[in-house]
């Protein structure tokens, strides 16, 4: 193996190594029915032991076709603070963005890029839809993921 091929493959390697990632928590809560309730507020618990790290937070929506909008507000919050957050899940042509499996489409939706926490212990992050629809129909789960960056 020549030395600029090996120069190559540990450059490589350490670039791997350097944008490596680690999912703290990962959870999806099924909304019953697949109807949401305005009053339904999912509720996620993360445990936080690293106050020094760095982290990502998303929400994911798991929807059917039976979903009647193009866009989605959410109300997505903690003790400590809450957003207001307005995504779209459909192009202006009406195709679904996101994820397709088994007929349910996926999308994540990033809410904090560099988060840090203050204290360890445990977050508590509840969501909760945002639009005039009392029983919103066509969303089959809400989840939540936070992710270490390194």
């Amino acid at each position: 193996m020549s030395k600029y091929l090996s120069i190559f493959i540990v450059a490589i390697a350490l670039a791997f190594v350097g944008c490596q990632t680690d999912i703290v928590y990962s959870r999806f809560n099924t909304i019953p029915s697949g109807q949401w309730h305005t009053d339904s507020i999912v509720r996620f618990e993360v445990p936080i032991t690293d106050t020094k790290a760095t982290y990502r937070t998303i929400v994911y929506v798991r929807h059917t076709e039976r979903y009647p909008y193009q866009n989605m507000w959410l109300y997505i919050g903690n003790a400590a603070r809450r957003d207001t957050i307005e995504f779209y899940l459909a192009d202006d042509r009406g195709r679904w963005l996101g994820d397709s499996h088994n007929g349910f489409i996926e999308m994540p939706v990033l809410i904090d890029e560099n988060r840090q926490f203050k204290e360890t212990g445990t977050y508590v992050f509840e969501v909760q839809h945002g639009l005039r629809d009392s029983v919103l129909r066509g969303v089959s789960d809400v989840g939540f993921e936070v992710i270490r960056v390194e």
